[in-house]
């Protein structure tokens, strides 16, 4: 059964496709677009906050997010690989809800969670298209959708464009915050920063919002990546 989705992003932990796409979300749910996520993990193995505190403040950044539904794949946080069956349960949430964008994580990128993820959202992409894998899963038949594009995590690229938020980026902020656990300290020790950069979460959100923003003359930007080249008028990218 198709529970049709006009976007779907894929990300490998609660709070990336927030942090990375946040805007890009908020924007589409504006327009009236039906968008759902997957989070690959529960975010288990972070330093700060416990699984409980990630699934209230997921809950609590749908709410916010206004978003249709939202799946977790479940696969160990620290431990993300591509395997057949997470790549087979992927491909079945995307026959499923039937996208006609798929909004995933950078296959290149430091945190290998992340980088698993890209590579596991763009295998699933293909196999979801596969008719025979879809008779023999017995589930919603075969569906590619005609977008695939990867967001930016830790290693920045050149993009193939970039989404101007600038009349949703307080909303993106206050979506963001949802994550509490992620911005507070944990104890005396910790610095409230983000441990690979030394900048907090918020601070290189908005340094990297405002950066891909100028590029287009815009306040903030959410860039983002396509293999190969796009059609010069594309309907998904209004």
């Amino acid at each position: 059964m198709t529970e049709k989705l006009d976007v779907l992003a894929i990300a490998a932990h609660p709070d990336d496709a927030e942090i990375c796409v946040g805007g890009t979300l908020l924007r589409l749910a504006r327009a009236g677009k039906r968008c759902g996520i997957v989070d690959v993990t529960r975010g288990e193995m972070g330093t700060r906050g416990t699984r409980e505190d990630r699934d209230r403040e997921t809950a609590a950044a749908n709410a916010l997010l206004g978003i249709t539904t939202r799946h977790n794949l479940e696969l160990p946080d620290g431990r993300v690989e591509v395997t057949t069956d997470a790549r087979e349960r992927l491909a079945a949430l995307i026959r499923r809800h039937a996208p006609d964008v798929v909004l995933a994580q950078h296959t290149e990128d430091l945190h290998p969670d992340h980088a698993a993820t890209g590579r596991l959202a763009r295998e699933a992409w293909y196999l979801a298209g596969l008719g025979r894998l879809a008779e023999l899963a017995g589930d919603a038949r075969a569906h590619r959708p005609a977008r695939l594009y990867h967001f930016m995590g830790h290693v920045t690229f050149d993009p193939t464009f970039v989404v101007d938020i600038g009349a949703v980026w307080e909303k993106k902020v206050e979506l963001v915050r949802c994550y509490t656990s992620q911005l507070a300290p944990a104890n005396a020790q910790d610095l409230g920063q983000h441990f690979l950069f030394g900048a907090d979460i918020l601070q290189r959100m908005e340094t990297r919002a405002r950066f891909y923003g100028e590029r287009i003359g815009v306040r903030f930007g959410e860039p983002l990546l396509a293999r190969g080249p796009l059609p010069c008028f594309d309907p998904l990218l209004g």
